[in-house]
């Protein structure tokens, strides 16, 4: 039986009875912090990767940071989860492999899980940056903050990133005992639509030697019995089962030298994607039909090494990461209720990456300087089964690609303090990056396994005498400065800043379409590998807050010039399913601003808001994005793909003492995003999202003890991790290429993500 707001509800008053009695019999009140002491409270960033951590407010970069209360407020599940908290920002999930980046910042990002690409907005956990899209949204808790940091991160971070970072840094092992325990269970409200999730998660931390040795381990298990309903078989769908086990250590031998050791293992596996094809459902419906429920597993270990060495004067880090992971992807890709493309995937990957750093003041100078290195082997399986359904269904395509990736870096930035209200900065970053890559075409062939070192790298297809593949090496080297200008006087800020970012090239591990590759219908630089992206960045900004932190307002405007923007171009093909060339399409202009607040109105009552636009445009189009087989005006007209014109937020926190009762939190949030182009032909897109949530906190009068109700998405809104074309359709299809069409062209793989859920949380901390 499917569960309803009925279940949520009467467990909701069954605690609260609970609680109550629990409180009775303890006979203690609470000592609560107002809301005004949490939102006043100072949030310390380490984006500047300064000697100490920094308040945000003043970091002269355009960054969102998340504290733990936030994060528990907000009910963060996974990174997806805060999409539709800051202005610009897009952390989607791309929805056809599950747990594959899909990120965007100020409209720079990608739309493809290809994992030879490499990500336009960088992902770092603890300080390790990592090297792939695949599975980074998956389930995160157990957090000590999250940072956005919006535009080009090419100076102090591992690895050049054009779009921004994302920074996740888990809790460390705490010199007190602490223990925190969460459960929480979830449901769609509407009948006929999938059945309940549930959370269960805990933390241990403390001291093992007393000032010497502190120990954390967590536990999280997450239990998705299935959001969606499959119209064909009547089934709940997007059952999936995640397990995460966590270990801390801390090491204080000596007063001045500080080792900290992580290490993580993730599991997860369930079904597929939930395939709506728009060429048969209205795109505003969680309604799909579909034959196959396909499945995918992600296995990865995480670890790493931190050393601080304190010589009074001098700061020395180093940080040393490791990661393997794993995974498989089984998929319904035409997204209908017959077999005319099932897609399977297979993908390995081991990276290590080692950063040093040295931070000193020098008289009126504060300076950050070290040495980065990076390396990781990919290897990646694709089949495909094209037509099945038909009588004479043609044979399965094999293919897939592998790769060597080196990275090298040497950085360092000064922060001058010309007077005591201005200082300037100037940053320097030089990168040589090398990849060997190997590349079997998929196309008809006997099977064969790229991970498992059966497919041939070059040479000849038996099935059809065409060329199989190649094996080639690239490399690109470049110096990324920054120069900047900050005031501050009085605990207000303003700056100003211009720094270049860089994404190296590379080579498509999805090359489908053999004879327009090899016959340069698909530019090529210099060989079968894509060209590095450069983008130059302009910002100025300003930070205003009040002495008691009651007031804050944060502007920036910025200005991004890309030149070789690197695109996967999907196109509609009967012959492979779908065509995804990678290549340097155009240059591009993009220009936007964003102001976000925070007024604290009474001692109860807390207003926020966030505003970010953007306007971005084709300077010089160098590809065939629209598919006439023209490169002219048309082509420029096109909108960038995802690039939101406009997002908007407003929420509010309430607190209501409630006396010997303890005290109800409430906050309510709204966001708003733009439609989207998805594809570079403007024939996919995203629809425009109202996001609405809610939660509701009891803080009873135990310590530590809270009781949570929580809405996600309250206003149902429909959203798709993609929007690619097929040639597969429905009778809604039109056959009409117009971009933003009301009705798809032919038909689409749109993956459905969550609609309204209503949940309940207990959690007890002590």
């Amino acid at each position: 039986e499917r569960m309803s707001i009925k279940p949520i509800l009467l467990g909701a008053a069954s605690a609260a009875a609970i609680l109550g009695a629990a409180s009775a019999q303890e006979g203690q009140q609470r000592e609560r912090r107002s809301v005004v002491d949490v939102v006043t409270d100072e949030i310390v960033v380490r984006g500047t990767k300064s000697a100490d951590p920094e308040n945000v407010q003043d970091v002269p970069v355009a960054i969102s940071a998340f504290n733990e209360d936030t994060l528990d407020a907000l009910n963060v599940r996974d990174i997806e989860d805060l999409s539709f908290t800051s202005p610009n920002v897009s952390l989607d999930d791309i929805g056809t492999s599950r747990g594959t980046a899909n990120f965007a910042i100020r409209g720079l990002g990608v739309n493809s899980s290809i994992p030879s690409i490499d990500p336009a907005v960088g992902v770092f956990v603890d300080g390790v940056y990592l090297g792939l899209n695949t599975g980074v949204v998956f389930d995160v808790f157990d957090l000590e903050s999250v940072e956005v940091l919006r535009g080009p991160q090419g100076i102090l971070f591992g690895r050049n990133t054009t779009g921004g970072a994302v920074l996740i840094n888990t809790a460390n092992p705490t010199d007190e005992f602490r223990a925190k325990f969460r459960a929480a269970t979830e449901s769609p409200v509407d009948s006929g639509r999938g059945t309940w999730n549930s959370f269960v998660m805990g933390t241990v931390s403390g001291p093992l030697v007393e000032g010497k040795l502190n120990g954390k381990v967590a536990a999280y298990l997450n239990k998705d019995n299935g959001y969606f309903e499959n119209q064909l078989t009547q089934d709940e769908f997007g059952l999936a089962t995640t397990y995460i086990l966590r270990g801390a250590l801390e090491f204080m031998p000596t007063e001045n030298f500080n080792l900290l050791g992580k290490l993580e293992y993730f599991d997860s596996d369930g079904q597929g994607p939930a395939a709506q094809n728009r060429g048969i459902f209205e795109r505003d419906t969680f309604l799909f039909s579909i034959d196959e429920e396909g499945d995918y597993t992600s296995e990865v270990w995480n670890g790493s090494l931190t050393a601080e060495l304190d010589l009074e004067s001098v700061l020395i880090t180093n940080i040393f990461g490791y990661r393997n992971a794993e995974g498989s992807t089984r998929g319904d890709i035409d997204s209908t209720p017959v077999n005319l493309f099932h897609s399977d995937t297979r993908l390995d990957q081991e990276q290590v990456s080692n950063e040093l750093r040295i931070n000193t003041t020098l008289d009126r100078a504060d300076v950050t300087a070290g040495l980065y290195y990076f390396q990781q082997d990919v290897a990646y399986d694709e089949s495909r089964e094209l037509l099945k359904a038909t009588p004479a269904p043609p044979p399965t395509f094999y293919g897939g690609g592998g790769q060597d990736h080196t990275v090298y870096g040497v950085f360092g930035q000064v922060d001058y303090s010309v007077t005591e209200e201005l200082t300037a900065t100037f940053g320097l970053r030089y990168s040589y990056e090398e990849k060997e890559g190997f590349v079997t075409y998929i196309q008809p062939r006997p099977e064969c396994s790229v991970v498992g070192g059966t497919c041939p790298q070059d040479g000849s297809n038996p099935f059809t005498g065409a060329p199989d593949g190649f094996t080639d090496d690239r490399s690109w080297e470049n110096f990324a400065p920054k120069v900047g200008l900050t005031y501050e006087s009085g605990g207000q800020l303003a700056y100003a800043s211009y720094t270049k970012g860089f994404r190296s090239g590379g080579y498509n591990f999805r090359i489908t379409d053999v004879g327009a590759f090899l016959n340069n219908v698909v530019p090529v630089q210099d060989g079968p590998a894509f060209d590095e992206e450069e983008v130059d960045a302009y910002e100025v900004g300003a930070k205003f807050q009040t002495e008691d932190r009651r007031k804050t307002v944060n502007v920036a405007l910025f200005r991004t010039d890309i030149q070789d923007m690197q695109r996967e171009v999907n196109l509609s093909d009967p012959g492979a399913g779908v065509v995804q060339n990678i290549t340097n399409t155009a240059d591009a202009r993009i220009v936007g601003f964003e102001v976000d607040g925070q007024f604290v109105v009474t001692d109860s009552l807390v207003l926020n808001g966030n505003i970010g636009v953007i306007d971005a445009d084709y300077t010089d189009v160098r590809f065939d994005l629209n598919g006439d087989f023209l490169v002219n005006a048309q082509d420029e007209d096109l909108e960038i793909p995802r690039v939101p014109k406009a997002t908007y937020g407003v929420g509010a926190i309430y607190d209501l003492d409630l006396g010997t009762a303890g005290g109800l939190v409430t906050r309510v949030n709204f966001q708003h995003r733009d439609r989207i182009a998805y594809t570079d032909n403007n024939l996919g897109w995203i629809q425009a999202a109202d996001m609405l949530m809610a939660n509701v906190t009891w803080q009873t009068p135990i310590e530590g003890l809270d009781l949570s109700v929580y809405g996600q998405n309250l206003l149902d809104e429909v959203q798709a991790g993609n929007d690619t074309q097929l040639p597969f359709g429905g009778p809604r299809s039109t056959g009409q290429a117009v971009p933003f069409a009301d009705q798809p062209q032919g038909g689409t793989l749109s993956p459905l993500k969550k609609g309204r859920l209503l949940g309940i949380e207990l959690t007890y901390e002590m």
